[in-house]
């Protein structure tokens, strides 16, 4: 799931997966960290979810999925749209 908040020219973009889901550390990784696994890991936020967050331009696209453990690769279904091999995400 994404949530946004618009700031003064840019969108704070928090990445949120359930805590659980899959096991062991998650990273979100994109072109807007040069998809760095140690750029955004996600942090537990004792809601029963993890996040992460990043401040990006607004009226802008970017690519990005989720990695964890054991080089498993996985999108996010509520992305705001899909080009075959990653998720969308539109500021």
């Amino acid at each position: 799931m994404l949530e946004r908040k618009r700031l003064k020219g840019r969108t704070q973009v928090t990445f949120v997966l359930p805590d659980n889901a899959p096991d062991g550390p998650v990273s979100v990784v994109g072109d807007f960290n040069h998809w760095n696994p140690a750029a955004h890991p996600m942090a537990s936020r004792g809601d029963g979810t993890r996040a992460a967050s990043v401040a990006l331009p607004t009226n802008s696209a970017y690519s990005f999925r989720y990695l964890a453990v054991g080089g498993h690769w996985f999108d996010d279904e509520q992305a705001d749209s899909h080009d075959g091999t990653n998720s969308r995400l539109h500021t």
